[in-house]
């Protein structure tokens, strides 16, 4: 479902390289040819998948990485739009191997011929949906959009997005920014379905808005807020907040259904594609070949608490039974990503428009 993404969490760089500083003494950069025999890897990509503890699904499969083939992952971090953004202000000087957005900017960095083809060992595993036709991009772990709130306060989690108009979560509710973030632009993809359209979600969101705390670029940071008791409610996505809950007590899971209705969500994967003119392509191919292997996807729900983007790993550890549980009798919807990647504007226009944001 970045902020999972124009800007969910402030920018990481881990390793050496310092992207934003000039790569040699003159200030110049080497040429991808130069470039390419180094043994490096630089991965562009949404938060949510590296844990500050180390112990995140890309902690554990970028080390297994560079122990199998000597090559270093480093590592750059934001909202997935924001990482698209800078992917495209350095067309002429690229920097980034492997891209990893969650949609509808994986859509949009495809449409701004930011990726190149090529089609990762085991993506043929990966069902049709979660991957391009032209192997422009192809998820590599599953995920869903969700709402989180705090199991303290409240003795059970709100059922339909009507309650969340009540007086008591007045500056007691937040969701991520539209357009900023992709769970905030995933608030607007959701509401238009489940109220049947853009109008009548609009005047939800702008009823909603009394109740808002306000503009949030960062998604991971409401769920510390919700744990806290600072936020009854928030949104965000399943894989996110269940990793995050392990040391938050108070954070559960929940999806908004509209009254009368059941509740629902949508995928939205980790989504990877390798960079067109990538200055070292042939490191970015064995990345994306390893984040799909069988010995990658069987880490991502015991490691990461997502969803392996291959239906041929069905994992059976504790984490991948409690997540089957979270998502048990939620409708699953499949949004209609080109019409959102070609209206997203015109969305988020009527999102600001109806809620003064």
């Amino acid at each position: 479902m970045t902020g999972k993404r124009f800007l969910r969490t402030a920018l990481v760089l881990t390793g050496s390289l310092a992207l934003a500083a000039p790569l040699t003494a003159c200030g110049g950069s080497p040429s991808a040819d130069s470039r390419a025999g180094e043994k490096v890897v630089t991965v562009y990509s949404a938060d949510g998948l590296k844990s500050e503890k180390g112990d995140g699904w890309y902690d554990k499969v970028f080390a297994d990485f560079t122990r199998k083939t000597g090559i270093e992952v480093k590592y750059v971090e934001g909202g997935s739009g924001e990482m698209v953004q800078r992917a495209v202000r350095e067309r002429t000087n690229t920097q980034a191997d492997v891209l990893i957005t969650l949609p509808p900017f994986i859509q949009q960095a495809d449409g701004k011929g930011l990726l190149q083809s090529y089609v990762p060992q085991g993506s043929d595993k990966v069902n049709g949906a979660d991957k391009s036709p032209d192997g422009r991009w192809t998820s590599v772990v599953k995920n869903y959009f969700g709402f989180v709130y705090n199991k303290k306060e409240l003795a059970e989690a709100p059922r339909t997005w009507e309650e969340l108009l009540d007086a008591k979560y007045k500056g007691k509710l937040q969701y991520s920014t539209p357009g900023v973030a992709g769970d905030g632009t995933a608030v607007l993809i959701k509401s238009m379905h489940d109220f049947g359209g853009k109008e009548p979600a609009m005047e939800y969101l702008k009823k909603l808005q009394a109740n808002n705390v306000g503009p949030s670029s960062s998604t991971s940071k409401l769920a510390p807020k919700t744990d806290k008791g600072e936020l009854l409610v928030a949104n965000g996505d399943v894989q996110m907040n269940f990793a995050q809950s392990r040391s938050m007590p108070n954070l559960g899971i929940w999806f908004p259904a509209k009254e009368g209705g059941r509740p629902t969500s949508f995928a939205l994967p980790y989504a990877a594609g390798l960079v067109d003119k990538a200055p070292h392509t042939e490191n970015g191919r064995k990345l994306l070949d390893h984040l799909l292997s069988e010995q990658a996807q069987q880490l991502v729900s015991g490691v990461g608490g997502g969803f392996p983007a291959r239906t041929d790993v069905k994992p059976t550890d504790a984490n991948a039974v409690e997540l089957t549980r979270i998502m048990t009798g939620v409708e699953i919807f499949e949004p209609d990503w080109a019409d959102i990647g070609k209206n997203l504007t015109g969305y988020v226009d009527a999102w600001k428009s109806a809620t003064g944001s």
